[in-house]
């Protein structure tokens, strides 16, 4: 019964709405749930403010409030004197409810606390806001939008967003539901905008590197390693012919994390033992992030046999034009990668 039930077209269409209408309803929960965050967020950063005008209360009011408040909610986040700050910050930047309620609050607090950092012009602000929405860009898909000076190059055109304000797509949303201020009890799906942006920095990375024919021999992108019975794929495989070993290369579009390093060490071990041969050295590991702290990139290679190399890039406009060597430079593979397009514009 239950078989013929399944193989019912009625079923799978059934079962098809279902699944839409839960995704939706998460959807809307998040962003109502986001909405409110954001909007008492604003209203502790303007009393904040009204205070301090007030009754001349200086800095050291935001410690004395971070200390009380997480005392009196200690399961509560964000109350930190950072996170308090950046609450004034917000509220100094959008003096208007409406507006916070309109757009500042359709995105996430992480969003909203990048744009403060990165952009003091508030036409500027409120472009990037209303852009972030439409579009549906992730944290780090905003900040390179931001440093690419997308607004520059086409923030002055004219737009419906301040009339149609769409409702955001799933990039947003899934940024909206993984943000640990809000539920931790909904089920993230990988960010394909992210993705997106992930397998352009592949493409041009591994065009880079053949190009500059100091023996790079490209030899897979997503390169599929079976391992125990489970499978793991590496961003990308080379082989280096005058070094004679393969370099493994992971891209990440985000932070450097202690663990990257161990997730290399791990490829390099499965690359020496299943395809290296009598003659090849041992394989070398390139991790390239957004943003890295160079004492955690210490702490995490410290004690590491293998040979790999960390390494940030970042959206600037220029590009290199002498590189020499058997492998590029650090320096060589931030300048390179400095001019990724993005594919969210």
């Amino acid at each position: 019964m239950v078989s013929e039930i399944v193989k019912s077209g009625d079923y799978a269409e059934w079962l098809g709405q279902l699944k839409r209408d839960i995704s939706e309803s998460r959807g809307r929960a998040a962003l109502a749930v986001n909405r409110e965050l954001i909007l008492l967020y604003w209203r502790i950063g303007r009393s904040i403010l009204e205070k301090q005008a007030k009754l001349g209360w200086g800095a050291k009011v935001i410690d004395l409030l971070a200390a009380d408040l997480r005392r009196e909610f200690p399961g509560m986040k964000g109350l930190s004197r950072t996170n308090l700050l950046y609450m004034r910050a917000f509220a100094d930047a959008y003096s208007e409810e409406q507006f916070v309620q309109q757009a500042a609050g359709q995105i996430p607090w992480f969003h909203n606390c990048k744009i403060i950092d990165k952009i003091k012009d508030s036409k500027e602000r409120e472009w990037y806001i209303r852009q972030t929405i439409a579009s549906g860009w992730s944290r780090n898909v905003l900040v390179m939008q931001i440093e690419s000076g997308l607004y520059r190059r086409k923030g002055k055109s004219d737009t419906n967003f301040s009339r149609t304000l769409p409702s955001p797509r799933s990039d947003l949303a899934t940024e909206i539901l993984k943000d640990s201020y809000n539920f931790d009890f909904l089920t993230l799906a990988e960010d394909a905008r992210e993705r997106d942006l992930h397998k352009g920095l592949l493409a041009h990375l591994r065009e880079f590197l053949v190009e500059l024919g100091v023996g790079f021999a490209f030899v897979g992108s997503q390169f599929h390693l079976e391992i125990a019975g489970q499978d793991y794929y590496l961003d990308m495989l080379f082989y280096h012919l005058r070094l004679r070993c393969y370099v493994a290369v992971e891209l990440k579009t985000r932070e450097f994390l202690p663990e990257d390093a161990g997730k290399m060490n791990f490829y390099l071990s499965a690359v020496d033992d299943l395809l290296r041969h009598a003659g090849d050295e041992s394989s070398i590991g390139l991790i390239l992030c957004k943003t890295m702290n160079r004492v955690i990139v210490e702490y995490a290679l410290r004690d590491t046999a293998k040979p790999i190399g960390v390494s940030e890039f970042e959206l600037t406009a220029s590009l290199p034009e002498n590189l020499k060597g058997s492998l590029p430079s650090v320096e060589d593979l931030e300048e390179e990668l400095s001019d990724q397009p993005t594919t969210s514009e």
